[in-house]
């Protein structure tokens, strides 16, 4: 008997020897990556506010491209998959060089500068993942705790840009394989999302949050009202998946040396720009997702923000996919909104959320940002929309590295990757 407690004894202090371990290195990593990304978005936002305040400097973007055309060139980095490379690191234990961080961090900012229409939280996946990496090789880490490591700085650099540290937590476990939850990174990520959280508070990193009024009691007819624009926004995530990737390949068929590939999409873009005439869809574009929760929008401002993302991404431009498919959601269903009547602002927030768990394939993370972004008073319909956006999305995503590990409408085992 003695030797069972003994035993028993010696497992639970090795238990806590583990999670102190993990909590020293995910408090290190969170507040690497804490005041990394932090820098980043505050040169981010520098960035974006000189192009507003000097529209004309769009100008200069296929000059822009070519300098990270060369960037990449000159540091080896030209079979740099972004954040699909961050995903299958995890996948194949396969290394993230430490140079992707200060590349991604670079071309980002000079996309946002020149105009791209492009995001920050992909970037801040790719420099979270490099950050994680590169402390999982200082410390001799093996491949298995390595890739923890990545998920830790993933957390991070999500919690610090986005201001959603429960969802930033989440979401790495959930996103490198949909069906499977890497629940051994659990304690890593939270301490790592919530670290970085507070050093971004810290130095005045400002999170979102859109309060909503009006939102219906849960009835039918609401419900059904909800369901018909999550359904609709399903269909769009599936859309803009394939137009996302069938650009990026048509530009390479067209264009297969990468200095006239980015100089091509830079001159169309620009031109573009001349026709639709709103450069404030360039860039980050957050001030139209708070247009649209504030229940007012441009109505096909979800479809040049699909066309002009797609078009920056696939030319060789770097940045990423999260708040442009939030914006397509919620510009998305604000028009639907006004079309039919209901509250245009709920239905925005619906569009937003349903259409990054369509892209994404992570409902789970994308209820937890539904409550940090827009509260819990919607929650019943949050629920209700990402279910059915989960589904009926099928298996398209915005990163072709993501495994579908089980099947959406059966419990099989089919270990795919996302089309």
């Amino acid at each position: 008997m003695k030797s069972i407690y003994k035993q028993k004894i010696l497992k639970n202090l090795k238990s806590g020897f583990v999670a102190f371990k993990w909590v020293i290195f995910a408090i290190l990593t969170g507040t690497i990556v804490g005041l990394t990304s932090s820098l980043f978005y505050f040169v981010l936002t520098f960035a974006n506010i000189l192009r507003t305040q000097n529209p004309w400097i769009i100008y200069l973007l296929p000059i822009g491209g070519l300098a990270i055309v060369a960037l990449y060139h000159l540091f080896r980095g030209e079979k740099d998959g972004g954040t699909n490379l961050v995903i299958s690191a995890i996948h194949s234990g396969d290394r993230i060089p430490i140079r992707m961080a200060p590349l991604i961090f670079i071309s980002t900012i000079m996309t946002h500068l020149f105009g791209g229409s492009a995001g920050r939280e992909g970037a801040a996946l790719q420099i979270g993942g490099s950050v994680g990496n590169a402390l999982g090789d200082l410390f001799k880490f093996d491949t298995k705790d390595t890739n923890v490591m990545i998920m830790c700085g993933m957390s991070g650099a999500f919690s610090t840009l986005f201001g959603t540290p429960m969802a930033a937590a989440i979401f790495p476990m959930e996103l490198v394989s949909v069906g499977i939850m890497h629940y051994m990174a659990l304690v890593p990520c939270v301490v790592s999302s919530l670290t970085a959280h507070a050093i971004a508070s810290l130095l005045g990193v400002s999170g979102h949050f859109f309060e909503i009024s009006n939102i219906p009691t849960f009835k039918l007819i609401p419900t059904l009202e909800i369901t018909t624009v999550a359904v609709l926004c399903a269909f769009l995530s599936v859309i803009f998946c394939w137009f996302l990737h069938k650009t990026e390949e048509t530009y390479k068929k067209i264009f297969p040396n990468p200095y006239i590939r980015i100089v091509a999409g830079g001159c169309l873009l620009m031109f573009l720009n001349s026709i639709i005439g709103q450069y404030h869809q360039n860039g980050i574009s957050v001030g139209i997702i708070e247009e649209c929760i504030r229940g007012t929008t441009v109505p096909m401002a979800f479809l040049f923000k699909m066309v002009l993302t797609s078009l920056t991404l696939g030319a060789g431009y770097k940045g990423g996919e999260i708040v442009p498919s939030l914006f397509i959601g919620a510009s998305f269903g604000n028009l639907i909104g006004q079309i039919s009547g209901i509250n245009p602002a709920f239905c925005g927030a619906i569009g937003a959320i349903s259409l990054f768990c369509g892209v994404t394939n992570c409902p789970i993370s994308a209820l937890l940002i539904s409550f940090e972004l827009f509260g819990y008073d919607g929650m019943p319909y949050y629920l209700l929309a990402i279910a059915f956006s989960y589904m009926l999305s099928g298996y398209s995503g915005v990163y072709r590295s993501q495994k579908i590990m089980y099947s959406k409408y059966k419990t099989d085992f089919i270990n795919k990757h996302t089309l």
